[in-house]
């Protein structure tokens, strides 16, 4: 009986202890982190992007005809001249174009000189059919007069007449022996002129079996090796690409902003450039171009787009190559004595049926969050810009899941207590 009487104060005392805690936990409000609000006297707003570094001017080189590659007398890094030769494409197929076509061009030139010979023949009969014509015409005339004197006989006119009319028929037969002339004239020089223009197709073809240097500067990419076959493009089919040359007296930044930063990158902002491979410094760069459409996407998932933008370098380091990877803060906005809290601390919750965007103070002496609406403005790193609030206001910034679900008028307290 006693110790079942022992065994029931103990009991009674576990309530009474579990009673007492509870009481205690139910007049401790909600840890929360209390940060306040703050005045910047400058307050900058960056977009980052990372890209790679890219020649100022650079060309991929390719080759205008197909074959096989018989010499690469370059290699990667070689400095190379404008006009210097890259690469030797065999040359015996258009050297045997050219060849054939410079030989129609003498076939068709020797038709062309007999076409004029013709014409010259041509125009000779003309001449002497004419001087017949003059000559029976003047005769015709005589034999009239003779006849009207009564000296000729009526034959003798009768063959004037005819051979008068044969004088004029021999022009007209030479006229057009003429024409038949000219007109082959005509077409032999034409077909010359066509020849000539193979000639000087083949002799550009031949021209491109040396492929040289369009511009001065360092052999960046060599893709091909000496027996390779190179192809021309067609269609929606790239040729061969052999190599890249890259003038590396200016660089830039080549990098991808996200679509959600884009409008609010501009030409001439500023920059600020890093990379692994010069990790002691950073370089300063202007934005100079800015892609009007987004970069295609890689996969078939529905990945946010990015657009390219080109950033200019205003002092690369001498050892700067193209393909290293970079990092870029573009200067977006730069603001005078605003007012910033904490990123984190900014939530929307339904006020009267409306949304609202504001933050909860924790003033001192009490106890409450309170909700106050503000107005936002730029985002920079981890602050944000805001209006409505006082310099040194204590705005509750976390933790993350009590910022989630609270209320106004809950009841907290810091974490110190």
């Amino acid at each position: 009986m006693f110790k079942r009487m022992l065994f029931l104060v103990f009991v009674l005392v576990l309530v009474a202890a579990a009673v007492f805690v509870g009481m205690k936990r139910s007049d401790a409000g909600i840890q929360v982190e209390v940060g306040q609000v703050t005045r910047k006297p400058v307050f900058r707003s960056f977009v980052t992007a990372s890209g790679e570094i890219v020649a100022t001017r650079y060309a991929d080189i390719g080759s205008d005809i197909m074959g096989k590659v018989i010499s690469l007398p370059v290699v990667e890094g070689q400095e190379v001249t404008a006009g210097q030769i890259l690469a030797r494409i065999d040359p015996i197929q258009a050297r045997a174009d050219l060849e054939g076509a410079e030989a129609q061009v003498k076939a068709l030139e020797a038709e062309l000189a007999a076409a004029q010979d013709n014409v010259a023949a041509a125009r000779s009969q003309i001449k002497r059919a004419e001087a017949t014509q003059r000559e029976a015409e003047l005769n015709l005339a005589r034999m009239e007069r003779l006849f009207s004197q009564g000296v000729a006989p009526e034959a003798e006119l009768d063959k004037a007449k005819a051979a008068y009319e044969t004088a004029v028929a021999d022009v007209a037969v030479a006229q057009a022996n003429l024409e038949r002339a000219e007109n082959a004239q005509a077409a032999a020089d034409r077909r010359v002129s066509q020849a000539t223009a193979q000639v000087k197709r083949s002799s550009d073809l031949f021209s491109k079996t040396e492929i040289r240097a369009p511009m001065s500067g360092v052999v960046s990419s060599l893709q091909v090796r000496e027996g390779e076959m190179v192809v021309i493009g067609i269609q929606n089919q790239p040729g061969t690409t052999l190599l890249t040359i890259s003038d590396l007296s200016g660089v830039n930044a080549e990098v991808k902003v996200a679509e959600a930063d884009i409008l609010s990158v501009h030409l001439e902002q500023s920059a600020q450039i890093s990379l692994d491979a010069v990790a002691d410094r950073t370089f300063v760069g202007k934005v100079i171009e800015i892609g009007t459409s987004a970069l295609p996407s890689l996969g078939t998932g529905a990945a946010a787009r990015e657009f390219r933008v080109v950033i200019r370098i205003e002092q690369p380091d001498p050892g700067m190559r193209p393909g290293l990877t970079c990092d870029a803060e573009i200067l977006t906005t730069e603001l005078e004595q605003v007012l910033t809290v904490p990123l984190q601390s900014v939530v929307i919750r339904d006020i009267g049926g409306e949304e609202q965007t504001g933050v909860f103070l924790h003033r001192d002496g009490e106890k409450k969050a309170v909700f106050v609406p503000v107005k936002t403005g730029v985002i920079g790193g981890l602050e944000i810009v805001v209006e409505g609030l006082e310099e040194g206001d204590p705005v509750i910034t976390g933790p993350f899941q009590v910022l989630k679900e609270l209320q106004d008028g809950a009841f907290v307290e810091t974490a110190a207590g």
